[in-house]
């Protein structure tokens, strides 16, 4: 299990190394390229500060790994003993489509039988119905926040949820202290030059 400032020196450190990469790739980058950059290094960073066990890391870097230019980007990150296998990655998404084929199957069946009831609800689970329909377009909405979370189901998406923004949060905490480091350091620099 990691702490909270163990997990955090693991992602600076992976963070920083990443940033480094990315500038000595490519000199020239218009704010655009930085910023894709910058956001690149710190998700493959957090996906690796922890070992690649969670579906939302191995989302992010089987994504990241997709486009060519990131591959070394990634490999450099990662380290040799997290490298996903292809094959891995491949059974685990074969086995989250099967899930969620199933899943589609179900409701298609459950679709059919509703049809043949009343489109309307009975007005005593009025409030049920209205509280299952709106855990649904909960549900719906986290599945596109989280990555991987299009797959999953609802047990293992909140699980995951839950895990992503802890995870997030270590992220913006070490991003706001980097920021205030910078900070002091210009004030300091700015008095030194007045």
């Amino acid at each position: 299990m990691y702490t909270s400032s163990k997990l955090k020196r693991e992602f600076y450190k992976k963070w920083v190394k990443g940033l480094q990469i990315c500038c000595s790739s490519k000199k020239k980058m218009d704010i655009l390229e930085r910023k894709k950059k910058i956001r690149l290094c710190a998700d493959i960073a957090l996906a690796s500060a922890k070992n690649v066990t969670t579906s939302w890391s191995i989302a992010l870097i089987s994504e990241a790994q997709k486009d060519d230019e990131n591959k070394i980007l990634v490999d450099n990150l990662i380290g040799p003993e997290l490298r996903l296998k292809p094959q891995n990655t491949t059974r685990q998404m074969i086995a989250c489509h099967k899930r969620v084929r199933s899943n589609k199957i179900l409701k298609k069946s459950r679709h059919v039988g509703q049809r043949m009831r009343k489109k309307c609800p009975p007005k005593p689970n009025l409030a049920t119905y209205i509280a299952k329909t709106l855990v649904k377009k909960r549900t719906r909405l986290l599945k596109t926040l989280v990555p991987g979370g299009e797959s999953m189901d609802e047990y293992s998406l909140i699980k995951e949820a839950l895990d992503y923004i802890l995870s997030l949060r270590v992220q913006v905490d070490v991003m706001k202290s980097l920021v205030n480091a910078t900070e002091v350091l210009n004030q300091s620099y700015s008095k030194i030059f007045e």
